[in-house]
């Protein structure tokens, strides 16, 4: 069984640091990009930042310069490091993978993890 697994969420103090990791388990043939989003109460989930297979990059724009992704390909793991955190920080987090696996190709989905900033 394929699955995403993530770890690192918690309650900080604004302006403090989080990492966040997901290793993707299973079966799998190929990882494209992989990836984070995020869901605050009451918002749609928005895409925050991913990662392809050759290192290519996207962040939204109210993380650039406070969050930095990264993969480890042979762990098929993905990072999130989060500094200078602000209140509007504050969501569930899901880790995405695009990936080929023995069952299917598609989208793949963590269970997501909680980041609390504190004011």
């Amino acid at each position: 069984q394929v699955q995403l697994v993530e770890s690192g969420g918690d309650l900080v103090q604004a302006g403090g640091s989080l990492r966040l990791s997901c290793a993707a388990s299973g079966t799998i043939f190929r990882i494209n990009h992989m990836g984070w989003y995020r869901q605050a109460p009451g918002e749609q989930r928005e895409l925050v930042a991913h990662i392809t297979s050759d290192g290519s990059i996207y962040y939204t724009d109210s993380v650039k310069g406070r969050f930095t992704i990264s993969r480890d390909n042979a762990k098929n793991t993905v990072y999130l490091q989060m500094n200078s955190l602000k209140p509007e920080d504050t969501a569930v987090y899901y880790c995405h993978a695009m990936m080929r696996t023995i069952g299917r190709s598609g989208d793949y989905w963590g269970q997501g993890t909680q980041v609390t900033v504190s004011s």
